[in-house]
């Protein structure tokens, strides 16, 4: 499909609440939507990542401060400096990712007169890990993004199913997009152990005191409490008695809300085979340090680290939650545990830390599929087509 603007490129605005969504989310898309005729902006928080994003991406990111948690006073201060941005960029679309921009993004775009607003939907935060009013709150707040959306973008079937049950509904609809994820994963590039040298493990390891011979668990995230940090650590503090020659490299930083607690945070800080990486911008180099990957995560939409890994030929232990079930195939290209279960996430590790065959087979498998079903060129033509699609039904010209 062509753009069917003459007269001017179209402007495309994403709305994230952190800058480093961004780097995470958009990777290839960006460019792809740039060479294809629209003009793309962003907005999201300030913060150091802004400006890797301008560099990475050539594109000009609008700052406008906002909090992840629920504040009354700073969020009417967003919303107020939201509206006033986005009234004054024009866009002919607006695209608004996690939880805090798109609930006051969607609301200012919606009152600024923005024609498309696109909501694309991350994950269910009224999931598992709330309850109450808190509950209440979030499932209200997802439900009005999705009304005051032209269309609703999912990023896996199992939350669109459960989106679906839970009566969420948007005027033009809601629907995932090939096979899911908001970029998909570029396996033959980016994640291709073939495309980097031999020596980057051995390097890599170097740097974080990891002995060569050693066995390595990796988790890639956030470190709080909703990413099963507490039941990680508990796993972890069996797994390391058993096994001497195991190192747990942990590629994220701490988050003060949903924080995991002083007592976790000692545990793994006084641990020195505990390794803490914070935030990184290279992770095929870091996956390539690893042999198995988890996840203990009590809730996601579609999350990256599975699929990354998996490209990556590494199979991974993760919760069988809304998202995980989507990006693992269980003993096929990885293992499920019952979420908040540190027994069962232990002896899946153990399995795998043994059965060194099984793992590379799951590994093997595991890239495979990511090849077959998540390539990112089929998800941005998808993307494109449909915004073209809106636009045409919106008599944009």
């Amino acid at each position: 499909m062509d753009l069917p603007c003459k007269d001017k490129k179209p402007l495309l605005l994403h709305v994230v609440t952190i800058p480093g969504t961004l780097l995470s989310f958009f990777q290839g898309q960006i460019d792809y939507m740039k060479k294809n005729g629209f003009e793309v902006a962003a907005i999201s928080s300030d913060g150091k990542q802004v400006a890797l994003v301008e560099q990475k991406y050539n594109i000009k990111v609008y700052p406008v401060p906002m909090r992840r948690g629920i504040s009354i006073f700073t969020d009417i201060v967003s919303l107020l400096n939201l509206f006033r941005t986005i009234k004054s960029l024009h866009p002919t679309i607006a695209n608004f990712h996690t939880a805090k921009a798109s609930f006051l993004g969607i609301i200012a775009a919606y009152f600024a007169g923005v024609p498309i607003r696109i909501f694309t939907l991350h994950g269910l935060r009224s999931s598992s890990t709330t309850s109450g009013l808190q509950k209440k709150i979030i499932d209200f707040t997802e439900k009005l993004v999705c009304r005051l959306a032209t269309k609703v973008f999912v990023v896996s079937n199992s939350v669109y199913n459960e989106a679906l049950n839970r009566n969420y509904r948007s005027p033009g609809g809601m629907k995932v997009l090939v096979n899911g994820t908001c970029n998909g994963i570029d396996a033959k590039e980016i994640f291709n152990p073939e495309k980097y040298p031999k020596t980057v493990r051995s390097q890599m390891r170097l740097k974080y005191g990891i002995p060569e011979d050693a066995t390595v668990l990796c988790y890639v995230g956030r470190i709080v409490k909703d990413k099963g940090i507490i039941e990680l650590t508990k796993a972890w503090s069996k797994l390391r008695t058993e096994f001497d020659n195991l190192y747990l490299l942990m590629v994220g930083e701490y988050e003060t809300a949903d924080a995991v607690g002083e007592q976790v945070e000692k545990i793994l800080h006084n641990d020195k085979r505990v390794i803490i990486t914070g935030w990184v911008q290279n992770m095929p180099e870091h996956y390539l340090a690893a042999d198995i990957v988890t996840l203990p995560t009590y809730r996601e939409g579609f999350p990256y680290s599975p699929l990354e890994s998996a490209a990556m030929g590494l199979a991974i232990v993760a919760t069988r939650v809304i998202g995980c079930v989507d990006a693992v195939e269980d003993n096929h290209t990885g293992i499920l545990v019952p979420p908040a279960d540190f027994e069962a996430l232990y002896e899946a590790i153990k399995k795998l830390l043994i059965d060194k065959s099984l793992r590379e087979k799951l590994g093997k498998n595991a890239r495979q599929r990511v090849l077959n079903k998540f390539a990112p060129e089929q998800i941005w033509k998808a993307l494109f087509d449909e915004y073209i699609d809106i636009m045409r039904q919106c008599n944009i010209s």
